[in-house]
């Protein structure tokens, strides 16, 4: 028995079953994202004046991952063309170019992380703050070293955008001093946790889209030979998806980078 509306469009909605169902699951994304850029709202609205972190985020490496994306962008579209017009080795080396773009994307947002990871503040027990990338943290010795500064008051560490030459200098602080050390994890504070939510979600989108630009490329591309019509669709249908990561992403760059 063959399931109708897998290639021609229902007579109901004007749409083929898939393109369908990938519109009614974008609905929900919207929602799910939606409510997710209310609560980081709500959080920043609500937190107390010069606490919120400003300056905390690589620009540069956002701009970079917002141009992959856009060109990722522009070679799965090309993709689908190509499958329209029976091109299938443009089809192969566009949708090669998308899942490149991808990887990209994704390894520029784990350096982002590791960046965070090994990011360190340490109350010490004057009351004084020392800031910056861990060097050397062995168990065996009783001293940690930072690539960073020590300031007077912690509100110092949160808008950066405000201070010009923020020196970066090795120190060498004994285990004695230390009253508390925390990594810039989500855990950290309030932005580091909607900033961790945000991103990591979006790039689980980007993994499973990678995983479905992946296999319509490989093994799935077989169904090119017996119906290259309902193989178009299934492009179609994943570039719609990869289209709706493309604009997370731009609501993304600016509300975390540029704000």
């Amino acid at each position: 028995m063959e399931i109708p509306y897998t290639v021609h469009a229902r007579p109901d909605v004007g749409l083929y079953n898939a393109k369908l169902g990938i519109w009614l699951f974008l609905a929900s994304e919207v929602m799910l994202f939606g409510g997710l850029f209310s609560a980081y709202i709500l959080l920043r609205v609500g937190a107390a004046p010069g606490t919120w972190p400003h300056g905390w985020l690589n620009v540069w490496l956002g701009t970079l991952n917002t141009l992959i994306l856009a060109l990722s962008a522009i070679t799965t579209l090309l993709a689908w063309v190509a499958c329209k017009v029976g091109q299938f080795k443009k089809f192969k080396f566009f949708h090669a170019c998308t899942l490149l773009l991808a990887l990209s994307f994704l390894c520029v947002k784990m350096y982002e992380y590791h960046d965070k990871w090994i990011h360190y503040e340490i109350k010490l027990t004057d009351g004084k703050f020392a800031d910056g990338h861990m060097i050397e943290n062995d168990p065996a010795k009783d001293y940690v070293v930072i690539e960073g500064r020590i300031v007077t008051d912690e509100t110092d560490l949160a808008d950066l955008r405000a201070q010009k030459n923020i020196p970066r200098d090795e120190i060498k602080i004994p285990r004695s001093q230390i009253k508390s050390m925390q990594n810039y994890g989500p855990w950290h504070n309030t932005f580091l946790a909607i900033y961790f939510t945000l991103t990591g979600l979006h790039a689980l989108h980007i993994i499973g889209g990678s995983i479905v630009i992946g296999y319509l490329w490989g093994p799935g591309s077989k169904l090119w030979k017996r119906d290259p019509e309902r193989f178009t669709n299934r492009i179609e249908v994943s570039g719609l998806f990869w289209h709706f990561v493309d604009l997370v992403w731009i609501f993304l760059f600016p509300v975390l980078y540029l704000t």
